[in-house]
């Protein structure tokens, strides 16, 4: 347990996704409970877009959008409304000292390029030399520099003047887990005082919809709620940003910053996936924690994707654990991949800052009401292939 000064406190978040932009917009569209999913643009693939966003107000400069990507304007939105959130845009002596840890994939495709290079190849009399020769002459240089998963930290600290230590993680799923346990790792040893960690995935790439199409991995043809996929499975893509400012105690009560919630632990796993294995790595992080909880005031936010087996043996672990309320937040957001994990220790400060849990998604035994005051809420991160993860959070 860390000493008082170094507890982690919560004390910034900026989230855009498919159910809006900023903390507000997110818990009124979950308390209302109608999810946002496009069964039309990426038929017949299941897909939670962005919402519209305005990005002169967090990305001023019209050269700095043209020359990020997507899921870099998605990222670097985000980062900023979190900024904003604590109090922190325009504090330069704050921001030279703010470390950034970002969890994210590589790079999008320019798919002008790709499909005139396939449709040509076939026709070439020598097909690796084409290729070569088209790659080296097609390709934009930026198209290379984009695809270095550290440019949205770049981009950040460029437009928001984040200056401090900076580390990119890439893994999927793994990476928000450890982004986040490395933050909290560091403010609790006195590495550093104030973090800035997140991520963001652009989910409306057809590349990627081929991709995981390839594993089997996309809901199709007919939405339904996380819980209800199994036995088939499958996750619907969504374009999440999400970041929090992390603070140890000490420095969030020196500048008077408000609190929105205490992040106690964090714990990562990375099981061989045999059957049955997502049930153990749950019940060793959660037997970690045990001494911490608080009975009949926590409830769980799962990052479970839909995908199986490890949705149902996800589903099987919280069925023993009949007196805890567990909301799926996939089934309203999708799945963002490296921010998801992030996005739901958001979602959690957010419960835990208004005393409540949001109502149930569906109609399930494991997505029950809550009653009583809320206290406590643990986060789950269950990668759809590997990598699992769990978050406690305390209200302050």
């Amino acid at each position: 347990m860390a000493e008082a000064a170094r507890e982690a406190w919560i004390t910034g978040i900026g989230i855009v996704s498919c159910l809006g932009e900023g903390v507000q917009a997110h818990w009124q569209a979950l308390c209302a409970g109608h999810p946002q999913a496009d069964t039309t643009t990426f038929a017949p693939y299941i897909v939670h877009r962005i919402t519209a966003l305005d990005l002169d107000k967090q990305i001023p400069k019209k050269g700095d959008q043209r020359q990020m990507e997507p899921w870099q304007r998605i990222g670097t939105y985000a980062a900023g409304l979190a900024l904003d959130s604590a109090g922190l845009k325009g504090n330069a002596e704050v921001l030279a000292r703010t470390d950034m840890i970002v969890a994210a994939g590589g790079g999008e495709r320019d798919y002008a390029a790709d499909s005139a290079i396939l449709s040509s190849r076939s026709k070439a009399d020598n097909p690796e030399t084409f290729l070569n020769e088209r790659l080296m002459s097609d390709l934009r240089p930026t198209l290379f520099l984009a695809q270095l998963a550290n440019l949205l930290a770049g981009n950040i600290s460029i437009v928001h003047g984040v200056t401090g230590s900076s580390r990119t993680f890439m893994g999927e799923e793994s990476a928000g887990v450890d982004a986040v346990r490395t933050a909290l790792a560091r403010i609790n040893a006195g590495q550093s005082d104030i973090v800035l960690v997140g991520g963001a995935y652009n989910s409306e790439r057809p590349d990627m919809l081929m991709q995981y199409e390839f594993g089997g991995f996309n809901l199709k043809e007919k939405y339904a709620p996380v819980w209800q996929r199994a036995p088939k499975g499958g996750f619907a893509l969504g374009s999440l940003g999400a970041f929090l400012v992390i603070e140890s105690r000490a420095q969030a009560e020196a500048r008077s910053a408000g609190r929105l919630a205490r992040l106690s632990a964090v714990l990562s796993e990375r099981s061989r996936r045999r059957p049955g294995d997502v049930e153990t790595a749950l019940a060793r992080m959660w037997d970690r924690l045990a001494d911490k909880i608080e009975s009949g005031r926590v409830a769980v936010i799962s990052g479970a994707t839909g995908a199986e087996p490890a949705t149902s043996e996800e589903r099987a672990f919280f069925a023993r654990h009949k007196d805890i309320a567990v909301r799926a937040t996939g089934s309203y957001l999708g799945h963002g991949f490296e921010p998801q994990f992030v996005m739901n220790i958001a979602l959690a400060a957010l419960a835990l800052s208004h005393g409540s849990l949001f109502p149930p998604g569906e109609e399930s035994a494991v997505e029950r009401p809550m009653e009583g005051p809320l206290k406590q809420v643990v986060v789950t991160g269950i990668g759809h292939w590997r990598g699992e993860g769990v978050a406690l959070l305390e209200a302050p």
